[in-house]
């Protein structure tokens, strides 16, 4: 077993992290604070050949596979999650990529790399998140298109996307539940779409959330994605391989407080010594240490099975559910390290800390994963 990375790998690695301590860490308390997407930071994201790090070369995509897409979310998240979805900017393309038609991918991916098209996954709904298989938007076959009407709910990119992967339910009387939905490619401009931000969220402010209506939406059959029916599993597909994603993200976060935590402690003094000679603090952050290395090699393995083609749906599920549920816990005790200080957003810690608890949350809460885990055990 070797578990070096590769030196391509490593350079990944510190062009991310250079880029995040640039262009990010001197802009994430504004963005934070006004609840602002951060275009700027995605243009420079996509000058840097950070955007798409998944798409082929042949769609001008760098070609990474998704372990190297877990090390570039890893090192972005060290600084800030909500900029770093701002920078990944291609959520939902992973449908176009897996499962559409040639025309498809030669239309839509391109421009994501560009920095020309923002796209967004439109999946949940108000009374479906974990129960995905329950949604209620419609698309009805009408003349050669289909006609979708419904609600979708905490759509990332909601408001600022081009265009959108949107999870229908396309044939109600399928005698199997789990084949009546299909996904759908709908254009952000097309008459009848309207989205609204979502506002007030404890974390990733930057970060743009939206709920998304569509009435009468008419767009052409040749925009279903893959096959009428499969959707639902092909949307299992696609998260089998994004959770590894997803715990890159929460890998960053708890790496990031630990390095605020290091730092903090090095610095304050209490009774005429650094915090950090104290030996409960010390045997407090081995242990922190300790859980993000574990995180990290369950999800290098997870993204790295993705990219030899052989995912493990029960891996992907560890990964995520454990980095998300470190992340939250690691930034605990690293903003209890910073005591009062760690309370207010002078310091990062904060914006770091309320960023953690989305991990546990959203791409699947960890209840839902575990139920994954544990299916596969029985």
């Amino acid at each position: 077993m070797d578990f070096d990375l590769s030196e391509e790998q490593r350079m990944i690695q510190e062009t991310a992290y250079k880029f995040a301590v640039n262009e990010m860490a001197p802009r994430a308390k504004e963005y934070d604070r006004e609840e602002k997407f951060g275009r700027e930071v995605w243009q420079k994201a996509v000058e840097a050949g950070l955007v798409g790090a998944v798409i082929p070369e042949r769609y001008g995509g760098p070609g990474f596979g998704f372990l190297e897409q877990a090390l570039i979310m890893e090192q972005l998240c060290r600084i800030d999650l909500g900029l770093c979805l701002c920078v990944t900017s291609c959520f939902g393309s992973e449908h176009i990529l897996f499962f559409g038609a040639e025309e498809q991918k030669e239309k839509y991916l391109p421009p994501l790399v560009r920095g020309e098209k923002i796209i967004a996954g439109a999946f949940t709904e108000a009374d479906a998140g974990t129960d995905v298989g329950g949604i209620r938007t419609r698309a009805v076959k009408d003349n050669g298109d289909y006609v979708i009407n419904g609600t979708k709910m905490f759509i990332t990119n909601g408001t600022v996307c081009d265009f959108m992967c949107v999870f229908c339910v396309t044939d109600p009387n399928a005698e199997k539940r789990h084949e009546r939905q299909s996904i759908i490619l709908v254009e952000a401009d097309r008459p009848g779409v309207q989205a609204s931000k979502i506002r007030g969220k404890m974390g990733v402010r930057a970060s743009d959330t939206a709920e998304i209506s569509f009435v009468d939406v008419r767009v052409p059959q040749s925009n279903l994605i893959g096959q009428e029916g499969r959707g639902f599993y092909q949307l299992m597909d696609f998260f089998d391989a994004t959770r590894t994603m997803v715990a890159g993200q929460a890998v960053g976060v708890a790496q990031g407080a630990l390095d605020l935590a290091l730092k903090y402690v090095r610095e304050r003094k209490t009774f005429g010594r650094p915090l950090g000679s104290n030996q409960a603090i010390q045997f407090q952050l081995a242990e922190m240490a300790t859980r993000i290395e574990l995180a990290r090699t369950l999800t290098y393995k997870a993204a790295w099975l993705v990219d030899q083609k052989r995912p493990n749906p029960s891996l992907n599920a560890m990964a995520k559910y454990f980095a998300g549920e470190t992340a939250v816990w690691v930034c605990d005790k690293a903003l209890q390290m910073h005591g009062g200080y760690g309370y207010i957003d002078e310091y990062d810690i904060q914006r770091l800390y309320r960023h953690s608890k989305v991990l546990e949350i959203y791409e699947g809460a960890k209840e839902a994963e575990k139920m994954t885990i544990s299916r596969r055990l029985m």
